[in-house]
């Protein structure tokens, strides 16, 4: 598919992107995008909660009374977990809640997010970002330009550009991404993704490198 390249003031530039179907063009799949995006959010936790159980609580190791004979219930020591204070049983651990994606899943998630945002017609291509010093309002009126200043924008660059990454870190709706780091959360949690135009006509390259 054809994807037309607009100047940072929002004007055709004439020129065209091709944007290969098989990245652009399919079917999306909806389950695999929900098991990307489930494992994303899922690697986010820190899984350090913590309880005390009855051996790490504070208090006495001694029998409160004798086991027979006195009328009441067996008893341990005050550390059991049915006294206040006393240990939790079954309470949570520390552990990891990631899970394992296969490769080939992941990156079918990416491209169903892909063809999906172009069916949408929320795929903007910008020619390439030229900036000499970090200027956040700049930055912000080629968003305007663009007509995306009111939308969660997903800014694709090909390669780090520190001048570009710190003018659009401070606008709370914009996020700026490597084309290599982009991932389905990102994708999907974004109203238009913005690629710059060196960004990309990198899909196109890295498709003739594999057919070679």
């Amino acid at each position: 598919m054809q994807a037309e390249v607009l100047t940072i003031k929002g004007e055709k530039t004439g020129r065209t992107v091709e944007l290969p179907e098989d990245i652009f063009g399919i079917e999306p799949n909806e389950h695999v995008v929900y098991l990307a995006v489930k494992q994303y959010l899922a690697a986010q936790r820190q899984g350090t909660h913590k309880v005390k159980t009855r051996a790490e609580v504070q208090g006495a190791s001694r029998k409160l009374h004798k086991q027979k004979g006195t009328g009441g219930a067996r008893k341990g020591n005050i550390r059991n977990p049915l006294y206040k204070g006393g240990g939790t049983v079954f309470g949570p651990k520390p552990h990891s809640y990631d899970f394992k994606l296969n490769r080939k899943v992941k990156d079918l998630a990416k491209i169903s997010v892909l063809s999906s945002k172009a069916q949408e017609n929320n795929i903007i291509v910008v020619e390439d970002v030229v900036m000499t010093t970090p200027k956040t309002k700049e930055f912000a009126s080629i968003l305007s330009n663009l007509h995306v200043d009111d939308k969660k924008i997903l800014f694709i660059i090909p390669d780090y550009d520190d001048v570009v990454y710190i003018s659009s870190r401070n606008i709370p709706s914009v996020l700026t991404l490597l084309l290599s780091d982009l991932n389905t959360y990102d994708m999907m949690n974004a109203d238009k993704l913005v690629f710059t135009e060196s960004a990309a006509k990198m899909f196109l390259e890295e498709e003739e490198v594999e057919t070679v």
